[in-house]
């Protein structure tokens, strides 16, 4: 019940992709557009709301207890720094996307399945390992010990143990904190300050859930994947290592490297995922989107979504997480938002 409240209306929005607005072209500059998308994010306990378009920030409304200054909780949207990290990584030559975990995991080696596992199967979250309970996040050595119930590559599980593991994946490869170095790695380089940010009881960054950031923040870090990774004339990532974060698997076309993706879908391909990914199983499609939207998506309806064809970075903050995951919905939609945001209609 927690993850299908988590993801009904982000996946409701993705599984269809784009089949262009029923009468108006998407137009992200326009400011009455902006005034909608606000109220109904406003009416639906919405705190922030940030618009860039080519980089410039075009709108930002801060209703009820939000503020430029206030840093408010990520959740499930502190797992798309992962993938980022990850290929940063890999471009620091500290590991491969392609590469068994067990490289680096050696208690893997002997398990047939989890001997199989690569990297980029952990974060597209095809791995065969169970994602686990959302927002309840295990321990590195507790993720590592997790086995796996399907070959790798053919079922996808959302939820925290995946991240955990790379967690461990990547403190074993730096013999350090993994925080430490997305901190010194890209959030610095971009002048991304984070508040807060959970760890475990054995003092290890949560990686799926827990940063705390402001509006402002998180959208420099949506600008710098808009701009593939680039930041004011600097290069931060690799532009084709950081287009992998937004490649889809062949399990799930709506999900690439920790990112949800929109991305145009067949009647086949929704079936699949409804046998194969159960937060997937009671969605809608919604036609009318932009067909590159890249989103990372937390409780209480926490979101970035990305698209570099409409030059577009959008930050929406709201309260409510803990009712999200007590399994109490907030009915907010996000066709409608960004319906209401790019169309001036819902």
């Amino acid at each position: 019940m927690h993850r299908r409240t988590l993801l009904k209306g982000l996946a409701a929005t993705l599984l269809v992709g784009s089949r262009g607005f029923a009468q108006n072209m998407p137009d992200p500059n326009h400011p009455n557009h902006h005034k909608l998308a606000a109220a109904y994010a406003a009416q639906h306990r919405g705190i922030s709301l940030l618009v860039m378009v080519d980089g410039q920030t075009v709108f930002e409304d801060y209703p009820g207890s939000g503020s430029p200054t206030r840093a408010h909780e990520l959740a499930s949207g502190t797992k798309s720094f992962s993938g980022v990290m990850a290929v940063a990584a890999q471009q620091d030559g500290l590991l491969s996307l392609d590469e068994p975990l067990a490289e680096t995991l050696p208690e893997w080696k002997s398990d047939p399945l989890r001997s199989q596992i690569t990297l980029r199967q952990l974060l597209n979250l095809t791995s065969g390992i169970p994602g686990g309970a959302i927002a309840r996040p295990p321990t590195y050595h507790a993720a590592i010990q997790t086995r796996a119930e399907t070959p790798p590559g053919t079922r996808f599980s959302y939820g925290p143990i995946p991240f955990q593991i790379f967690g461990e994946v990547m403190r074993r490869n730096l013999r350090g904190d993994p925080l430490e170095y997305l901190k010194r790695r890209i959030f610095q380089p971009i002048g991304l300050e984070y508040a807060f940010w959970r760890r475990g009881a054995d003092g290890n960054p949560h990686l799926p859930s827990g940063a705390f950031l402001t509006a402002r923040n998180w959208a420099r870090f949506g600008e710098l994947v808009r701009q593939g990774g680039l930041w004011q004339g600097q290069r931060i990532v690799d532009a084709t290592l950081l287009d992998k974060c937004l490649e889809p698997s062949s399990v799930n076309p709506i999900y690439g490297l920790t990112w949800w993706l929109g991305r145009p879908i067949s009647p086949a391909q929704r079936a699949a995922i409804g046998r194969t990914g159960r937060e997937m199983d009671a969605l809608a499609t919604t036609p009318g989107l932009p067909d590159d939207l890249a989103v990372a998506a937390g409780a209480g309806d926490q979101r970035l979504y990305i698209s570099r064809k409409l030059r577009l970075v959008v930050v929406r903050q709201a309260e409510g997480i803990v009712d999200t995951l007590m399994g109490r919905g907030t009915n907010f939609s996000d066709a409608t938002f960004l319906r209401l945001l790019l169309a001036g209609q819902g």
